[in-house]
């Protein structure tokens, strides 16, 4: 008795574990089912798509070719956009200045401005009135840019912060106005005017804001520099005193020779001072030569990389291929009208 026990129990489990599997197997297949299904929907409809353009070929052809000649007489309508581009460092942050003007200068053409438009540009109607439109966008940038834009960023934060925030998080976060360069696109009907706009998109850089920084930077250069040109005098002054204690000693080696508080006693010494002194003039007139490369580098509110072409180039932007896109359209329009045909059709038609 006690031996039948432990083999039912154990045939109990044995059939529940095929019921289990069962179960399992079955849930599989109906997914798998399902999915089947979607696919061989998707395969039909396809199929029936085809089909009724294979029959209605003549119609089909006839609607693609209405369509390339519409979008090819759109295409030969429309006038012909030429372009350029100009890049610029912007320096004492005309950069916002010039952002802002830029936008300016597309609502003034939006609301056809032309007075003020020629009055900005210093050109005739005939110019003003071939020009479409303007655009700016961060210049080029390398990596080594972006990294060193990433370090200074986060020199001014706290450590806590700084360990927190990542490289991708500042170059997804960053302004428009972060780059170092600047792309400046013109955008007209004509191709050769781009050389008398390029003045007044110049002139656009420089407002009071930008001459009082460059003022301001060159202030502080000659204030620096003449702070420096004090300790070299300082220096030399102490230069010559050890000349006159070298001399001193020169003559009597044993013979203290005292300035004030100092006293010197040591051949060694005064030469170990000197060559000090010596270092000491050497970084000052380094940092001399830096603030004066600082000036020259830029001594003005901007500089220009390129400028605009004499000639623009004619735009070719695929969005603008209507002879291509209309066609496409066309016959992509054609198949979801024969499938929701046959879907209406097949829905009308049926009964429960």
């Amino acid at each position: 008795m006690s031996k039948e026990l432990p083999n039912n129990q154990k045939q109990n489990e044995e059939v529940d574990l095929i019921v289990f599997f069962n179960l399992i197997g079955n849930a599989i297949n109906k997914v798998l089912d399902f999915f089947k299904g979607i696919l061989k929907t998707i395969f039909s409809s396809i199929i029936y798509a085809l089909k009724t353009l294979f029959k209605s070929w003549k119609i089909v052809l006839g609607v693609i070719l209405i369509a390339a000649i519409t979008g090819y007489a759109i295409e030969k309508s429309k006038p012909t956009i030429y372009t350029t581009e100009m890049l610029v460092e912007p320096y004492f942050n005309s950069k916002y200045q010039l952002v802002t003007n830029i936008n300016y200068f597309n609502a003034l053409i939006s609301n056809e401005e032309k007075e003020t438009l020629k009055e900005i540009f210093k050109v005739g109607d005939d110019v003003i009135k071939e020009v479409k439109s303007f655009e700016i966008e961060p210049g080029p940038e390398t990596e080594n840019d972006k990294l060193l834009q990433y370090e200074e960023f986060i020199s001014k934060l706290d450590s806590v912060r700084a360990q927190d925030y990542s490289y991708e998080e500042f170059l997804e976060n960053r302004s428009v106005y972060a780059g170092r360069y600047f792309l400046i696109k013109a955008n007209a009907y004509k191709s050769d005017i781009f050389k008398d706009l390029e003045g007044g998109i110049l002139n656009s850089f420089t407002n009071d804001y930008t001459n009082k920084e460059m003022k301001r930077r060159d202030t502080l250069i000659e204030i620096q520099k003449q702070n420096l040109y004090d300790q070299l005098k300082q220096v030399d002054s102490l230069k010559q005193f050890y000349i006159d204690v070298v001399r001193s000693e020169a003559d009597n080696k044993k013979q203290n020779v005292r300035l004030g508080e100092f006293s010197i006693t040591s051949n060694e010494s005064s030469k170990t001072r000197e060559f000090d002194l010596l270092k000491e003039e050497q970084k000052i007139r380094n940092e001399i030569k830096k603030l004066e490369e600082e000036k020259i580098e830029q001594d003005v509110i901007f500089e220009v990389i390129s400028s605009f072409q004499r000639v623009g180039n004619a735009s070719s932007s695929w969005l603008e291929k209507y002879s291509i896109i209309f066609p496409v359209l066309a016959f992509i329009l054609l198949i979801i009208f024969f499938i929701a045909k046959k879907i209406i059709t097949f829905t009308l038609n049926y009964e429960e």
